[in-house]
């Protein structure tokens, strides 16, 4: 008799054939944290540590039908979506997670690449903001994709980041994680629709790392399929990314890559805690 199967995790992505970041990076994520990860491709890079010289679309048909397929043959128990470069692949993507409304949605886009490979930048914006955020129930993002989903046509009057999130929020989005770097920290807010439930102070590495917003949502995602609560998902997630980055390896000439295997091949202490501060209901986001 097989053995019960673990908690099947969809991840929409694009390919990173140094398995930095992307769907390569979901993957490793989702198994060193106790999940079977399953993938929906939505184009692929041609890059290297460096960088990307080189991104490509699957048509939206190609994206709908490969998850499709995946789902009525599976359960699956969370959708993550990352990076993807057309907005019609984003419209194909709702529709098929519109029809598993049951299905936590954990999104974390990756707009880095909109200057030089995304010709419908803000077409792109635009259809993640008013087809996906809304079915989403926890975003990953900096306060600049905050910014864009929110005035996604790029208005010259963009809103305050706490404008930003006040009406993603209303959009129909449960959390977001918002993720803001300074000089020699991170700090990582959640809020919902109760103001900030946590916030979360981690010392900043100084070396270049990828995928770290991809190597988080996946984390949490994980947590989630696993049956946390999104507050102790988004906690544990960060502490998983810390030990992570703090093994990090450079397997090239550019930059370093989180080690999502670091407890199978140390034996590290664990993190010093995050100065973590949680904030009441009612009290004003800040």
């Amino acid at each position: 008799m097989p053995s019960a199967s673990p908690p099947i995790a969809l991840t929409f992505g694009l390919s990173d054939p140094t398995g930095g970041s992307g769907l390569q990076a979901d993957l490793m994520t989702l198994a060193s944290m106790g999940c079977h990860g399953v993938t929906v491709l939505t184009g692929y890079t041609v890059r290297d540590s460096a960088g990307c010289d080189e991104v490509t679309s699957l048509e939206p048909e190609v994206v709908a039908s490969q998850a499709r397929m995946l789902l009525e043959d599976m359960p699956i128990a969370v959708f993550k979506v990352g990076a993807t470069i057309r907005a019609e692949v984003v419209s194909a993507i709702a529709e098929v997670v519109a029809d598993y409304d049951d299905v936590p949605l954990i999104l974390a886009p990756d707009f880095t690449l909109a200057d030089e490979h995304m010709l419908a930048a803000d077409e792109l914006r635009e259809a993640m903001a008013e087809l996906l955020v809304p079915q989403t129930s926890l975003l990953v993002a900096g306060p600049a994709t905050l910014l864009a989903l929110a005035q996604p046509d790029g208005d010259a009057d963009a809103p305050s980041l706490e404008a930003a999130i006040t009406h993603l929020l209303a959009q129909g989005c449960e959390y977001i994680l918002s993720l803001e770097t300074g000089t020699h920290r991170l700090v990582n807010t959640l809020y919902s629709d109760d103001g900030q439930l946590r916030q979360d102070i981690w010392e900043r590495d100084t070396q270049r790392v990828m995928g770290l917003t991809d190597t988080l949502g996946s984390a949490i995602a994980a947590l989630l399929a696993n049956g946390q609560e999104p507050v102790d998902a988004v906690r544990e997630a960060q502490e998983y990314l810390y030990r992570a980055v703090r093994s990090a390896f450079r397997p090239g000439m550019g930059a370093c890559i989180p080690d999502r295997f670091f407890w199978a091949r140390n034996n590290q202490d664990a993190p010093p805690p995050a100065i973590s501060k949680t904030a009441p209901p009612d009290e004003a986001r800040h």
